[in-house]
């Protein structure tokens, strides 16, 4: 299959709900509430979560969706779900036919809530299933920093389809990461990132309308690889900061890791902005999300890379809602993924 349609209902999906979030990116209250795991949500996650799932079930119908949000909380909450409707009612995209193609706007504050709690699907092996993260990266999004808007269609376990949608990353392909990209937002900024499986990735810039011409991405060669660059989590809960000192000084890499939040890292490293993005377990117990790594995945892979957990094994996304069988997460170019990986193994073995 081309997943042609697939990709473009995706693309344009997500460009909508980029342009909710970039609303509330720009508010002083975000609307901010705390899950069961004491992590945020803000009403850009709801909302951005109630347009791309109306988008996929007016074109998929039958799709199960793997979604992070879920409605109770609002429906307990009226001021905040009426918050929420008064973005979701007044975002659209300015190209009338991009707009009916992921199927106008959501008639009802009820049909948002319906569309929110349509993310439930337990995943799996079998059949389609798309990993929706409405705001990956939602504490960069509340320090005025970097976030991503995350994609991905899932079948019989394997990914086909990734999108990203990253506000606050530059449009240039070329620009270089810098150590202030973790707090960089405003002109010149906003990039849309996708990827199908055997055709490569593309970026594009983001619009407000119509999907704007792509280019093909490519991860960048790294003939000696103490002049990498690395890409890491803003907040040391999310990655080991202290064992990645200990890879790069292993790698002989000198200069300073550039760290920010969400799947922009995957974007960035799939452009050659950066060369190793690393997330290293903090936890034995814990297990990563599928909507946290399946867009970036297969954009990176798409773009030349290899991604593999910290014990060289391919993230497996056939397993539910998280990735239970992994740890960790290392993104490289192929050439020196092994080399990476061996660093990896020395500097955690020795704990």
């Amino acid at each position: 299959m081309s997943y042609r349609k697939e990709r473009r209902v995706a693309e344009l999906a997500v460009q909508r709900a980029a342009l909710l979030t970039q609303r509330v990116f720009h508010e002083k209250a975000k609307g901010t509430l705390s899950k069961d795991d004491k992590s945020p949500v803000t009403i850009g996650d709801f909302g951005a979560q109630a347009l791309i799932i109306h988008a996929i079930r007016r074109s998929f119908p039958t799709d199960e969706i793997v979604g992070e949000e879920e409605a109770s909380s609002l429906r307990e909450n009226k001021a905040l779900a009426d918050q929420i409707w008064r973005l979701v009612n007044s975002t659209k995209l300015e190209d009338e036919a991009a707009e009916e193609q992921i199927g106008g706007p959501i008639k009802s504050q009820r049909e948002m809530l319906q569309a929110i709690d349509e993310g439930q699907s337990p995943g799996g092996s079998r059949g389609r299933t798309w990993a929706l993260d409405p705001i990956d990266g939602t504490l960069g999004f509340l320090r005025g920093g970097q976030y991503a808007v995350c994609l991905a269609l899932i079948v019989d376990g394997h990914i086909k389809v990734g999108v990203l949608a990253c506000p606050n990353l530059p449009v240039d392909d070329s620009a270089p990461l810098s150590a202030d990209v973790a707090n960089e937002s405003g002109e010149g900024r906003g990039v849309l990132f996708s990827a199908v499986l055997g055709s490569g990735a593309k970026s594009r810039p983001l619009s407000r309308g119509a999907l704007e011409k792509s280019e093909s991405i490519h991860m960048k060669d790294v003939p000696n690889i103490t002049h990498a660059t690395f890409c890491e989590s803003v907040e040391a809960g999310h990655s080991s900061h202290s064992d990645q000192a200990g890879i790069a000084k292993k790698l002989g890499i000198t200069g300073q890791s550039v760290r920010m939040d969400s799947q922009a890292k995957y974007g960035s490293i799939a452009r050659g902005a950066g060369d190793l993005y690393l997330r290293l377990p903090v936890r034995a117990d814990y297990q990563e999300k599928i909507w946290d790594h399946a867009a970036g995945d297969l954009i990176v892979r798409e773009a030349g890379g290899h991604v593999t957990d910290v014990e060289g094994r391919r993230l497996d996304f056939s397993l539910g809602r998280t990735l239970k069988e992994n740890k960790g997460v290392i993104a490289a170019p192929k050439a020196v993924h092994e080399h990476v990986l061996d660093a990896v193994r020395s500097v955690l073995d020795s704990k």
